[in-house]
């Protein structure tokens, strides 16, 4: 990205936050690629806060979407703001396909969805967690407090096949992280936490 860019980004995005009372804690991550959770997830107000705060940070995340998304006169909205198009193909689950892309994009930080909606939910979609052990990059743990009024970066799980003891770290950082609607962040789990054969579906 240009450094004018950049520069334009940052002032943007600490302009937003300043005019929220909101704090970019840094900071980032010193890992090159990296698969992000951004939770708690319960409002539209999330992903305003969670560009501004990438963009203070000087993070560049990217997210994956059906390529149907990305056409005009969206398109180029969409990929300003981190999209990446993908199309799902017979030959392959969306758990390798979306641990592709770190071969594709060098650097790659690429946000997952892990409770999978704004509203309460009993478990987490574990898609976030195969494609990190399948790319075979960490798992970051991105945070929005609205309790506390800031945001940023936090944990670096390194996926090792024990998913208890992983999401036991995962845990460990959002249990004092509050969303705009607290009521709607459900309990930070997985259903393979129980133990088993995880299988690529999750995503």
């Amino acid at each position: 990205m240009l450094p004018r860019v950049k520069l334009l980004k940052r002032a943007l995005g600490a302009a937003y936050l300043k005019a929220a009372g909101w704090e970019a804690v840094g900071p980032p991550p010193s890992e090159s690629a990296y698969v992000l959770i951004a939770a708690p997830h319960t409002s539209n107000w999330d992903l305003p806060y969670m560009l501004a705060i990438s963009y203070v940070l000087d993070v560049p995340i990217r997210w994956a979407g059906k390529h149907t998304l990305f056409r005009f006169p969206f398109g180029p909205a969409m990929k300003a703001l981190g999209g990446i198009p993908i199309v799902r193909h017979q030959k392959s689950n969306k758990v390798q396909q979306l641990a592709g892309l770190f071969t594709r994009y060098p650097g790659l930080k690429l946000t997952v969805p892990a409770e999978g909606t704004r509203g309460r939910t009993e478990t987490w979609k574990s898609g976030f967690y195969w494609i990190a052990q399948e790319a075979g990059v960490p798992i970051v743990c991105g945070y929005l407090d609205f309790s506390r009024k800031e945001g940023g970066f936090g944990n670096v799980v390194h996926p090792t096949g024990d998913v208890k003891a992983d999401m036991d770290r995962i845990r460990a950082f959002y249990g004092d992280k509050t969303g705009k609607y607290p009521e709607k962040f459900g309990p930070v789990r997985l259903r393979e936490e129980g133990g088993g054969d995880a299988g690529a579906s999750a995503a």
